[in-house]
């Protein structure tokens, strides 16, 4: 109970931190959504005018120290300001319609990903010397070493230009109608399969050989000995000896990996032109949208602190050496 008290204050300070931050960097940035739409009209606007862009946007020329407390207030309320980009839509409704898209593709791509590795790098170590510990690694690690947005590239050209057997581009398709109906399902997940697979490609190796290697370190170690010469069957010395303590540091990346999922995957939905975080943050950076980006790295952020915290609570319940210190 301690340990978990003490990770808690952490997080919350790192919180704090996170949000301290956040209000800073783009304050340090030259310009402002104001001024950026004010360029594009090559300075024709009144001060009337840039004034009233500067209310709708909520910026302020208030000493930095109001600002802070201002900031903290609106986050409290849920409120993130308003999106430049897709103005007059407010932030938290931007992040709310292109969220779910990311954490569908990305996040069950990475959960595919990490289930897939994890058991065949189990299973090569158990094997290992054998055609599969021989074929398998350097295979997955040769995709895995192609530069994602190339894999990506040929991957669109073949099986989506070439052969026509996936879609584009886009999310879903424009003739159905969107909501909870059977089409549009499919033609959302019809839609994901070729980015999804391109996703799982490029990153089942570095699962598959984490894995692979500490398992390799686990089974020389001496319970695992004992459970042999137990005469325990070979299926539970694998599973719940050698691959249960194996797998400790891959639940530490699979959580981290989870925390980064809401950033999307930047190249995937750009490559793909698919909707979601990463393209949303894309649009903000080309159009200097400040209150969006915010919003943006604000949720990147508590993504990564609840996935790390994740990470602590699952370590106690694997490794009995976390609760007893």
């Amino acid at each position: 109970m301690k340990h978990l008290l003490r990770r808690i204050g952490f997080y919350l300070v790192a919180l704090w931190a996170s949000i301290t931050i956040n209000f800073i960097i783009p304050r340090l940035a030259p310009g402002d959504p104001a001024g950026a739409l004010m360029a594009r009209f090559q300075g024709r606007m009144t001060p009337q005018a840039v004034h009233s862009l500067e209310l709708q946007f909520g910026i302020s020329h208030d000493p930095l120290w109001m600002q802070y407390f201002q900031y903290l207030n609106n986050l409290f309320h849920g409120n993130l300001g308003t999106s430049f980009t897709y103005f007059p839509t407010p932030v938290s409704t931007v992040l709310a319609q292109e969220l779910p898209w990311t954490l569908a593709l990305v996040g069950t791509s990475v959960l595919i990903s990490f289930t897939l590795g994890t058991l065949i790098g189990v299973l090569i170590a158990w094997k290992r010397g054998s055609f599969i510990d021989g074929v398998l690694p350097p295979l997955l690690t040769f995709f895995s070493a192609i530069p994602y947005f190339w894999l990506a590239l040929i991957s669109l050209y073949i099986l989506a230009y070439t052969l026509n057997w996936f879609p584009l581009n886009g999310g879903y398709s424009t003739s159905t109608t969107i909501g909870w109906n059977m089409d549009f399902l499919l033609s959302a997940l019809y839609h994901a399969l070729l980015p999804a697979f391109t996703i799982v490609l490029a990153s089942i190796a570095g699962w598959m050989l984490g894995m692979r290697n500490a398992m390799i370190t686990t089974m020389t170690e001496d319970y695992v000995l004992l459970a042999e010469a137990k005469g325990l069957s070979e299926r539970r010395v694998m599973l719940s000896y050698a691959a249960r303590n194996a797998i400790l540091p891959n639940v530490t990346g699979f959580t981290l990996s989870l925390g980064f999922v809401v950033g999307g995957a930047l190249l995937t939905e750009v490559v793909f032109s698919y909707p979601g975080i990463g393209f949303a943050l894309l649009q903000a950076a080309q159009n200097a949208d400040y209150p969006l980006l915010q919003g943006i790295f604000l949720l990147i952020a508590l993504a990564v602190l609840g996935a790390n915290f994740i990470a602590d609570l699952v370590y106690v319940v694997l490794d009995p050496r976390v609760r007893v210190r």
